[in-house]
């Protein structure tokens, strides 16, 4: 993995280091909130100093290339700087469920996930703790972790930061869930949210590529997501013109239709069903007809 080449370098450590210290002055995401997470002062995002964990274990529910055979080793954070009205997690990300853990127990979460047969360790939320994250890797790879990792993520983030982390991540996984910018500042708090997806997704994409898959299981590249919206909310067809002509042909997408109400969605007529057949398959057949090679999806 290349993040181990970064650590017998040296770059990995000071990577960590830049990231701890920005911490003081938080910036590590679009929302710039310039609070003092060192000292636990609090932004959007509702993170302080430590890295706050819901949940940690083998997940076979994601993609099949992800899962393969032993599991993704899963890291649930705590938070988002998002605020999605419709959050399915919404108790994980809006409430901060989880607990409070060290650098040092971050890494045991991912050396026991190892132990365990994980086919690689998925950071699920990481954004606003990548500082933590990468703190904690240090102390990992000196321990022996060599498998590969997932950068999973809601799509808003900075690409000076996704630069700075460079060779760190092998697989980056991020949703694009907007292409307007009224219905991404109405459901997520985040006007700017299209403009700053388009750039972070072709920073991930320069780094690492389109998904390289050996044996039915990832090892390196970009998967993205989409969820489908009742009433055509996502701006699908945009989203999916993005990534043909912008990205790649050959982006794997996962075109999603698990949208269900939940959280703060019955406060919004558009948002207060399931899609129909029709609203995913139309997304789907214009999937085809722009010529993506690679995109998945479910049977209604």
């Amino acid at each position: 993995m290349a993040y181990q080449e970064l650590y017998k370098s040296g770059k990995l450590q000071e990577i960590a280091l830049k990231l701890k210290e920005r911490l003081k002055a938080c910036d590590l995401c679009p929302r710039n909130c310039l609070v003092n997470r060192a000292n636990d002062e609090l932004g959007f995002c509702g993170a302080g100093k430590l890295a706050r964990v819901s949940s940690a274990f083998l997940h076979f529910g994601e993609e099949p290339e992800i899962v393969g055979k032993g599991g993704s080793g899963t890291i649930f954070f705590s938070f988002c700087n998002l605020g999605c009205i419709y959050c399915q997690n919404y108790s994980i990300s809006n409430i901060g469920e989880g607990h409070d853990i060290s650098a040092e127990m971050l890494a045991d979460n991912m050396l026991k996930l190892k132990s365990q047969g994980a086919e690689n360790i998925n950071f699920v939320t990481p954004t606003h703790y990548i500082a933590q994250i990468i703190e904690s890797l240090v102390i990992a790879v000196e321990k022996g972790l060599n498998i590969p990792l997932v950068y999973n993520c809601g799509g808003y983030e900075k690409a000076e930061v996704l630069k700075l982390v460079e060779g760190v991540f092998d697989i980056f996984m991020p949703d694009i869930k907007y292409s307007d910018r009224e219905v991404s500042e109405k459901y997520s708090q985040a006007g700017d949210y299209w403009e700053v997806v388009k750039g972070s997704v072709k920073e991930m994409h320069r780094q690492v590529g389109d998904l390289e898959i050996d044996s039915g299981v990832v090892k390196k590249g970009l998967l993205i997501r989409h969820l489908v919206l009742p009433q055509k909310q996502a701006g699908s067809f945009k989203v999916l013109d993005f990534i043909k002509e912008e990205i790649s042909a050959d982006t794997y997408v996962n075109i999603m239709k698990q949208y269900f109400p939940c959280f703060r969605a019955d406060e919004y007529d558009e948002l207060k069903r399931r899609i129909t057949f029709n609203e995913y398959d139309e997304v789907v057949k214009y999937a085809s007809k722009l010529g993506l090679t690679r995109y998945s999806h479910d049977e209604f």
